[in-house]
Parts: C-alpha cells; sequence; structure tokens
C-alpha cells in the first residue's frame, strides 16, 4: 500500500564529534520517505527553494520515491544549522531558516489521492489538520509533533491528535504534553487525548509503543511493548534517527495490508533498524547506500539481541 508523507525537505548544517558537515540533504519528509521506501511505495509533498538540485532530487528518486508533490518556489530551502557537541541525544539549535518553508501549504496532487497511508510529519498543527482532511479515506494516520508545537500551539495540536492511529514522540515530548513526569503514566495520558497508539522514543534506548483499547480494532488493550536500538560502533549524526524510525516503521506495516500486534511489533523493529543505519553517516548519505540485504541483515541482529 502507498504511504503519503507531507513535511519538510530541507538543507542541514551540522557539528557532532565525528566532524562538520555544511547543507546536508535534510528534512523529515525526506529521511522518513527513504526509509519507508525500501517497504512500500512513497510519496512526498513538501517544499524546496532553487537551490534545491536535481542531484538532491535524484536521491530520492533513485529510491522510487514520487517526489511530484515536492513544489518548487523562489527562494531558497528551509535550512536548519545545529550542533551535537555537547550531547548526542541533544540537538542545539544554532540556525532557523525556514525560508519558502514559512508559506508552506500543502497541496495534494490529484495522483496521491489514493493513498492508502498518511504521515503526518512535524509540520503546523494546522497544515496537519488541513491534509488529514483533504485524505479522508486513508486507511491508517500516523504524526510526529515537538516540544514547539506542544507549548505554544496546543490547542491547535489537540485536534491533530484525535485523528491519529498512531502518534510518534520523544520522552521528553510526552512528558510536555501529558504533564506527567513518569513515563507510562505520560503515555495513558496522551492516549486519552485521541490517538489509538502512542510510541515513545527514548533516542539511543530504544522505544516503547502504549495501546487503547482501539490500537487493533478488538477492544483489548494490549500490553507495552519495547524495542531496543543496536549497539553501533560510531554515531556521526543523530538528526534524522526518529523520521528513519518512522519510515521505517511505517512503511513496514503499509507493506503488510493489515494491522495485529504481531505485525506492530515486528514493524517497530524494523523502525529500529532504519533509524540506525540513519545515525552512521551525515544526512541522508547512509540510507542512500542501504540495501534491502543489509536491512534483513541487521533486523536479525536486533531480534538476537534481543531475545533469549
Amino acid at each position: 500500500m502507498s504511504i503519503l508523507v507531507v513535511g519538510s525537505v530541507a538543507f542541514d548544517s551540522l557539528e557532532t564529534p565525528s566532524g562538520k558537515r555544511e547543507r546536508v540533504l535534510g528534512g523529515a519528509a525526506t529521511h522518513f520517505s527513504l526509509a519507508a521506501s525500501f517497504f512500500t511505495p512513497t510519496r512526498v509533498v513538501g517544499v524546496v527553494g532553487e537551490d534545491f538540485s536535481a542531484g538532491n532530487e535524484k536521491v530520492l528518486t533513485d529510491k522510487g520515491v514520487d517526489t511530484r508533490g515536492i513544489e518548487r518556489a523562489e527562494g531558497k530551502s528551509f535550512h536548519w544549522t545545529g550542533s551535537y557537541l555537547n550531547d548526542l541525544n541533544t540537538a542545539d539549535t544554532l540556525a532557523t531558516d525556514l525560508n519558502v518553508f514559512a508559506n508552506f501549504a500543502p497541496k495534494i496532487p490529484v495522483e496521491y489521492e489514493d493513498s492508502e497511508f498518511l504521515f503526518l510529519a512535524n509540520i503546523d498543527p494546522v497544515l496537519q489538520l488541513d491534509v488529514r482532511k483533504k485524505m479522508p479515506k486513508v486507511k491508517m494516520v500516523g504524526g510526529d509533533t515537538m516540544n514547539y508545537w506542544i507549548g505554544a500551539h496546543r490547542e491547535k495540536l489537540l485536534p491533530v491528535l484525535a485523528e491519529l492511529d498512531v502518534l510518534l514522540i520523544n520522552d521528553a515530548e510526552a512528558r510536555q504534553l501529558s504533564g506527567e513526569s513518569n513515563v507510562a503514566r505520560a503515555a495513558e495520558k496522551v492516549l486519552e487525548l485521541g490517538p489509538k497508539t502512542v510510541i515513545i522514543k527514548f533516542g539511543e534506548y530504544g522505544s516503547a509503543a502504549f495501546f487503547s483499547e482501539r490500537s487493533f480494532g478488538d477492544g483489548v488493550k494490549h500490553k507495552p511493548f519495547r524495542v531496543h536500538t543496536l549497539l553501533l560502533e560510531e554515531v556521526m549524526d543523530p538528526t534524522g534517527a526518529g523520521d528513519s524510525f518512522a519510515g521505517g516503521f511505517f512503511g513496514y506495516l503499509a507493506s503488510q495490508g493489515t494491522l495485529t500486534p504481531e505485525i506492530f511489533r515486528t514493524a517497530m523493529f524494523y523502525g529500529s533498524v532504519m533509524g540506525s543505519f540513519a545515525v552512521e553517516r551525515f544526512g541522508t548519505e547512509r540510507l542512500e547506500n542501504t540495501t534491502k540485504a543489509d536491512i534483513e541483515e541487521r533486523f536479525q541482529q536486533l531480534r538476537d539481541l534481543s531475545h533469549l
């Protein structure tokens, strides 16, 4: 089944303990779509400026990503500058240049209207809700958000949460959204806000899924499920890890055509695998050079690490 992702296609300038890079390809929709493309047809809606080259687009199209929904606008593309020198788990934002992204108004091509899965990447919740209303027939909706929207635009975010089958946020965002310091209690509070299922990400410490009675349509409240991350020898750039996790997770779900607890758990494993690839190089470089065989090998490694 096809996935439509709506979000940022951008450039990142980064400094980590592994080095410094200027204007590498980034953006939530970019990382998501590359990771998802290994599992199912993936389409992107975003906006870029005149500095987004044919070579940049080729990174996506070489993986089969449908880029017809990427709008070209006069000006420069969204550009984020960040540093991980103090902590690889926390980015210090040095500059955010929205550029053409400041006036982003998602336009859904007619060819995308039959998309069966929809992922609302981290953008203004007003835009997320607008896209959701334009895609009423999708089978499943996933979404992401961040501390800024939770803190400054909570009233606009709440209607979006009510539309989501799966919400993916990190542990700090879950605490902020819920007002609870304990993650398990935070997850329960977030579920009460509307999402059927919540996945909470813990960076290098993995992720956990929390379910409601509505998660699988069986009226059963399944127990939480946790997935670890692989033990990597080197982490160069954590920027796209969460979005790559989301792409791998949602991509696998879409490839299965149905939703069961077992498929959901397996999808989380694939999400963790895709996140592990993303951090090994700057920008999208590692995902560009990943193969399906690499993914299956690492999936087995994660299973071996996680099971008796």
